[in-house]
C-alpha cells in the first residue's frame, strides 16, 4: 500500500461580464455568477509536465470569451496527455482519450487509449447557445457555456493521471440532469477486489505530511479513519497501470436490474447493480461528475462532500489516503455484466 498526499487547493476566478451576470440572475439565482478558476486537482506536478490545452483557437495562459458565431457544432480540446471533443450545444463529451505521451507517471503503457466514447447529458429541450468562456492556466482548463435556463461547465487538467476531469450542470428549474457514460469497447467496469477484501475496516485517512503539516480527510470518521465500502473502477487488458473511476458529487447511479452482478469473494461476497460498459447518473443541478485516473482512483477515502455551488477538487479528499491498487489482469468474475442495459442505444 501507499500513502498518498491528496491536499487540494482552492482558487477563485474573475466574474463574467455584466451582460452575462444579468442573464444568469433570473436563470440560476446567482449560482454561477462567477467563473471558477482552475481547480486544484490531485495530479502531481510530475504527471502534468509540459501539459497544456488548446481549444477554439486558444492556447497558453489566458481568459477569453469566444463568440458564439465562432463556435461550430463541436470543438476539440487537445492537450499533451488528454484529448476530447465537446458537443457545443450540450457540452457532451466524445472520445475522452489519454494520448500515451511519455511521462514518468504514465498509466497507458505509452499507448493512445480511448477511455470513454461518450459522456453525454440529456438536457431535454434545453440547449447551450451563448458565447463560450475559456480559461487556460498552465495545464488546466475551464470552459463554460449557457442557454435559456441552463449552464454547463467543464474543468480539465492535461496530466498523465489524477483527478483530471469534471463536468457540472446547472438548471433554472432545479431538476437533475441524466448523464450517460459509455466506455470504449476494450474498457470495462469492475468491482475492485482489493477494496472488497477490506470491507468494513476503518483505515487511517489522516496523518502528518513530510513537511510536518497535520492533515485530516474531510468527511472521515471522528477518529480520522475511513470505513471501507465497495468500489467500482474501470480498466482494460492492455495497460497494467490504467485504472480509473467515476467520481460523482450530488449524483445518483441509475440501477438496471438486468445488470445485477453477484460478486464472489472469500471474505465479503456481495451484489453490485451496474453494467459493465455503460453507466447512467442523475446529477443534481450544481452537482458534478468527475473522473479520476491512476492510483488516486483506488485510494480509500471519504465520499465527496455535498456541494452544489462552485465545487472544485478540494471538496473531495484533503488528507492522506491509503492506495490499495487493483489486480491486473482483472479477474473475469469481478467484471460487471452485461455491458449494456436493455434498450440501450449509443448516444
Amino acid at each position: 500500500m501507499q500513502m498518498r498526499n491528496s491536499n487540494r487547493r482552492r482558487q477563485r476566478g474573475a466574474g463574467f461580464g455584466l451582460v452575462w451576470c444579468l442573464r444568469l440572475i433570473p436563470v440560476i439565482g446567482g449560482l454561477l455568477l462567477s467563473l471558477m478558476a482552475v481547480p486544484g486537482f490531485a495530479a502531481s506536478s510530475t504527471a502534468c509536465q509540459g501539459g497544456g490545452f488548446s481549444v477554439l483557437g486558444l492556447s497558453g495562459e489566458q481568459k477569453r470569451i469566444v463568440l458564439a458565431s465562432n463556435v461550430g457544432a463541436s470543438f476539440l480540446v487537445k492537450g499533451k496527455y488528454v484529448e476530447f471533443t465537446v458537443d457545443a450545444a450540450t457540452f457532451g463529451v466524445r472520445d475522452w482519450t489519454m494520448t500515451g505521451a511519455p511521462n514518468p507517471l504514465d498509466i497507458t503503457g505509452g499507448r493512445r487509449t480511448v477511455v470513454f466514447t461518450a459522456k453525454v447529458p440529456d438536457h431535454g429541450r434545453l440547449f447551450l447557445n451563448s458565447d463560450v468562456s475559456v480559461e487556460i492556466s498552465r495545464e488546466a482548463l475551464v470552459i463554460q457555456r449557457m442557454g435559456s435556463g441552463l449552464s454547463m461547465k467543464i474543468q480539465a487538467k492535461d496530466c498523465a493521471n489524477g483527478g483530471i476531469f469534471q463536468i457540472e450542470p446547472a438548471r433554472a428549474d432545479g431538476t437533475a440532469t441524466r448523464f450517460t457514460h459509455v466506455l470504449a469497447s476494450d474498457v470495462f467496469y469492475f468491482d475492485n477486489p482489493n477494496v472488497r477484501n477490506r470491507l468494513g475496516e476503518r483505515i487511517p485517512c489522516s496523518g502528518v505530511l513530510p513537511d510536518g503539516t497535520p492533515v485530516v480527510c474531510v468527511g472521515a470518521n471522528p477518529d480520522g479513519t475511513v470505513t471501507v465500502t465497495p468500489q467500482t473502477n474501470f480498466a482494460n487488458d492492455s495497460s497494467a497501470n490504467l485504472v480509473g473511476r467515476d467520481s460523482p458529487q450530488v449524483a445518483t447511479l441509475v440501477s438496471f436490474p438486468e445488470c445485477t452482478n453477484n460478486i464472489p469473494n472469500p471474505f465479503h461476497p456481495g451484489t453490485v447493480v451496474q453494467c459493465g460498459g455503460v453507466s447512467q447518473w442523475d446529477v443534481a443541478s450544481g452537482g458534478r461528475m468527475g473522473q479520476v485516473m491512476g492510483e488516486d482512483a483506488t485510494e480509500i477515502a471519504p465520499k465527496a462532500q455535498r456541494c452544489t455551488s462552485n465545487c472544485t477538487a478540494q471538496d473531495r479528499v484533503q488528507g492522506k489516503a491509503v492506495v490499495v491498487g487493483f489486480p491486473f489482469p482483472v479477474p473475469f468474475a469481478v467484471r460487471l455484466k452485461p455491458r449494456v442495459f436493455n434498450g440501450f442505444t449509443q448516444p
